[in-house]
């Protein structure tokens, strides 16, 4: 079978053709960074048009590049939540139309099934049960992986999201939008013994997350700094190198409590070199093993949104004629796939 992913859930558009016989045929991505960089954020109602102009363009490219026809397809997946109501939208509804038009199933994919699933686009992919951590602009989460939808979210985040305090505080930095690779490619100019910024609810157990503090500590300091490039660089190092030991002091507790010996980790954060380093050599010492997907794939995308359809649509699942979309959707609420 060869399945249409859609992703449009937020500020990319991502199509791609995964079959089940030869893996990912090919994929396509636009990011709305320019139409958006000039209000320092995504304005919902900007992207879902951009969506509306992009999409159908993007599918006949990415059907004509794979060198298939368009009779060839057997299944659509799209994104159905979590995201904004209007991008998903755009998404959902050309996905079931083209569906219908085509007499093949259509199945509505979660977005974060999608970014747990993507080391799976790899050639050596992970096996199941895995650790996840899955750090993005909008979630960061620990999650214990034993199979397609068999998802136990174990710690998330109490407000920002790890990829939100990254964008804000490159913000309060002056750095350009989008800020999380701005901040980061400043941080490795900054002095790692200059500022010790603290490390948000590490002191205490469990697992979940808070970096709107981290946030506030770092605009502090930035506001007593004298406003050099020199004080910039340093404040960036300080808060990235918080983030990341934050994050790797959350996967070594949830490893020793679940007892995993693999980690994989996914969204836009995981592409953050620092971060990779660190939970290498985490992993290294566990004696486990770290799987990242490719730079392409830590991004939102529609290769993950296809894969994780073809399996939900190989376990028999399909939507019925109604289009419903969900921008506040659990990972837990899923279903297994057999």
């Amino acid at each position: 079978m060869i399945v249409l992913g859609i992703e449009t859930s937020c500020d990319e558009t991502g199509v791609a053709l995964y079959s089940g016989e030869q893996g990912l045929l090919g994929h396509a991505l636009y990011s709305q960074i320019e139409l958006h960089a000039l209000y320092g954020g995504v304005v919902p109602e900007l992207a879902s048009r951009d969506h509306v102009r992009k999409l159908l363009p993007m599918i006949r490219q990415a059907i004509d590049k794979s060198g298939i026809k368009l009779e060839d397809i057997g299944g659509v997946a799209y994104t159905a939540g979590p995201g904004l109501v209007g991008a998903l939208m755009v998404g959902a509804t050309v996905g079931r139309a083209l569906a219908w038009t085509l007499g093949v199933p259509a199945v509505a994919v979660h977005h974060m099934e999608g970014h747990l699933l993507a080391p799976m686009l790899e050639p050596d992919p992970p096996k199941f049960p895995f650790l996840a951590l899955l750090v993005s602009g909008g979630h960061s989460l620990l999650v214990a992986v034993g199979g397609i939808g068999d998802y136990q979210v174990l710690g998330d985040t109490i407000d920002d999201a790890v990829g939100e305090a990254f964008d804000k505080t490159a913000t309060v930095l002056g750095l350009s939008y989008p800020g999380g690779p701005a901040l980061a490619a400043l941080a490795e100019q900054g002095d790692p013994g200059r500022f010790r910024f603290p490390r948000p609810m590490t002191d205490r157990p469990g697992l979940d997350f808070s970096f709107s503090g981290l946030k506030t500590f770092a605009l502090n300091t930035w506001r007593e700094s004298q406003g050099a490039d020199r004080d910039r660089a340093d404040i960036a190092r300080a808060f990235e190198d918080a983030v990341v030991d934050t994050l790797r002091i959350k996967c070594r507790r949830a490893l020793a409590e679940t007892g995993l010996k693999t980690l994989v980790v996914a969204g836009g954060v995981g592409a953050n070199k620092r971060l990779q380093a660190r939970l290498a050599e985490l992993m290294q010492a566990e004696g486990g093993r770290v799987c990242f997907p490719r730079p392409a794939f830590c991004t939102d995308n529609g290769a993950m949104i296809a894969y994780a359809g073809y399996r939900r649509l190989q376990a028999g699942q399909a939507e019925n004629l109604s289009i419903k979309v969900q921008p506040r959707w659990s990972l837990e609420e899923l279903t297994t796939a057999s």
